[in-house]
């Protein structure tokens, strides 16, 4: 079975809490003691997952970073869902569709951003491509102070596909493009929608672009144009949030994350 060590105390605490992959062991640093990390030995322990005292460069070695916080955990790979998997749940959703698909992010950092918004802001489901992008691996985990653990991702062969699907399923394409005549302001958020991110130098992809049925900008100074990827994202996230205040946009379905 493939595993992958991931590293941290909001990683590891938050797949545990998660509970929707295998946690073969956690590894503790035996000179840190701190109520967070017993916080997360007390649910292992509960869960039944074995615990391991370990000498701090093993931890090093074993996470191959020195950023692991004195925690670490062997866990199964993470669980990819696919896209119609998403689409059979969307019964049970109390608010529209609310996907968000990243064509071509490259940057963890950048990933980790934009998964825990997606979370904090009520997305049902992200969408990734298989090849050209960042998969969730534990630095994007990390990144993410653990939000990837409780997300739907869906990793699909081609995003322009699954944009077509989408449209024939009632979900409007909104991309974020910085040369739209049409701001995110201008959007009817009340409609299921599936936004589009793309990458962080060349934006959206131009046969993804034409998927689109509305192109959307955020907002700046004049002749200054420097929203990453994740900050752009998550303005628009959160203006979707604001947009449906007041219709249930609270009852996501997504677990509370804090």
């Amino acid at each position: 079975m493939r595993s992958e060590i991931l590293y941290g105390i909001h990683p590891v605490h938050e797949a545990l809490r998660a509970g929707r992959r295998r946690i073969d062991r956690i590894y503790v640093a035996a000179d840190k003691s701190s109520e967070r990390i017993r916080s997360v030995l007390v649910m292992a322990e509960a869960k039944g997952v074995p615990i391991t005292e370990v000498k701090p460069g093993f931890l090093r070695e074993l996470c191959a970073t020195g950023v692991h916080q004195g925690l670490a955990a062997a866990v199964g790979v993470y669980p990819m869902t696919d896209i119609e998997d998403v689409l059979a749940d969307s019964s049970s959703w109390q608010v529209p569709a609310f996907l968000l698909v990243l064509d071509g992010i490259t940057d963890p950092q950048n990933l980790g951003a934009l998964l825990r918004t997606a979370l904090c802001a009520g997305v049902h489901a992200v969408v990734l491509p298989k090849d050209r992008s960042v998969q969730p691996n534990p630095t994007v985990c990390r990144a993410s102070a653990g939000a990837m653990e409780h997300l739907q991702i869906a990793r699909v062969i081609n995003v322009a596909s699954c944009l077509r699907m989408l449209k024939q399923r009632r979900i409007w394409i909104v991309g974020l493009d910085p040369g739209a005549g049409k701001w995110i302001y201008d959007i009817d958020w009340s409609l299921p929608v599936a936004v589009v991110i793309g990458a962080e130098s060349r934006g959206i992809r131009p046969l993804v672009k034409a998927q689109c049925d509305w192109l959307a900008a955020i907002p700046q100074a004049a002749g200054f144009n420097s929203l990453n990827a994740s900050v752009a994202g998550a303005l628009v996230m959160y203006e979707v949030l604001r947009a449906r205040k007041g219709h249930g946009s609270s009852e996501s379905g997504n677990p509370s994350f804090a």
